[in-house]
């Protein structure tokens, strides 16, 4: 069984990190994930992870293809590998237009391709070969890396509806998703198939007031779900209508409309919350479905995040 860990904790200085994360893998942890939105970059904390503990599975959920050439990509891959020999997952996305267009000014090509020529070049890249040719997306000339790792990394795409699912299934080493819940994770699983890793970013609230749970739920549902990306996959996952009148109010411009038209059964499904034991049941839902790799991402509640990591532990 793995068990994961989303690293940085919300709003703990990356330095402040080193003792709890040698301490992770007594507590049951097998793995540490990495994000990259408008915070610490992906490789940076897991190039810290690597020196403070040899046991952890280290992993990035995920880096965006649009947002570094795939050369850069590949290097910066290639020294966490070289690192972490044989313990690192280079977890890769489409990210969002949001993310690729409005905050870093590069063209959002079409997402499947993109994430499908990264993949082949990153392949041929970690064997050592000579990448020279154009991919359908991008034309590279004449790179090669200087130093192959000596233990290619693992390869995940993050995946949310079938096509990125089944291109993880016949490419890649498995597929990362976010923003499901428990029962969903059988309707993923059977577009992947039984052979590929699959993780998932589960967002966990420790705490015993529900309402408080829910309301930093309606929040970040609100702002991540009407996200068209996220809108779609939850369409395919059945909840359209369910969030036909949050998105409407979204749409609008009327926010606390918006979020207060969430309703109560989707947050419970896509927040995990309660008592510590509570929270590793519900997890342990999603493992009994067919996920592989749970990667808990703790929510705030105004307790130090460093113990509802440490609580959190299956251990």
């Amino acid at each position: 069984m793995r068990w994961g860990l989303t690293v940085p904790l919300t709003g703990v200085p990356l330095r402040e990190h080193r003792a709890l994360i040698a301490e992770l893998a007594a507590l049951g942890y097998t793995d540490l994930w990495s994000a990259e939105v408008a915070g610490t970059d992906a490789f940076s904390p897991l190039v810290l992870a690597s020196e403070w503990d040899e046991r952890l599975r280290l992993g990035t959920a995920v880096v965006p293809v649009h947002t570094r050439g795939p050369a850069a990509l590949a290097m910066s891959a290639a020294t966490l590998a070289d690192l972490a020999p044989g313990r690192f997952v280079l977890g890769i996305g489409a990210s969002s237009e949001t993310i690729v267009t409005g905050w870093n000014g590069i063209a959002y090509d079409p997402p499947l391709a993109r994430t499908r020529d990264v993949l082949r070049f990153l392949r041929q890249a970690f064997a050592g070969e000579r990448v020279d040719g154009e991919f359908d997306s991008f034309t590279i000339r004449r790179f090669r890396l200087e130093k192959p790792p000596d233990v290619p990394p693992a390869i995940m795409l993050a995946a949310l509806r079938p096509q990125m699912l089944r291109l993880a299934a016949r490419e890649a080493d498995g597929a990362i998703t976010n923003w499901l819940s428990a029962d969903d994770v059988r309707q993923v699983r059977a577009e992947l198939g039984p052979d590929r890793e699959l993780a998932a970013r589960i967002f966990v609230c420790v705490t015993e007031d529900a309402e408080m749970a829910r309301n930093i739920g309606r929040f970040l549902i609100a702002t991540y779900l009407t996200v068209p990306g996220y809108a779609a996959f939850h369409d395919w996952l059945g909840r359209g209508e369910a969030m036909k009148e949050l998105r409407e109010a979204w749409a609008a411009g009327d926010r606390n409309a918006a979020m207060a038209a969430v309703p109560t059964e989707v947050i419970d499904d896509l927040i995990v919350h309660g008592t510590p034991s509570e929270c590793r049941a519900h997890i342990n839902r999603y493992l009994d479905n067919g996920l592989d790799t749970p990667i808990i991402a703790t929510l705030p509640t105004g307790s130090d995040l460093h113990d509802t990591a440490r609580a959190l532990g299956p251990a």
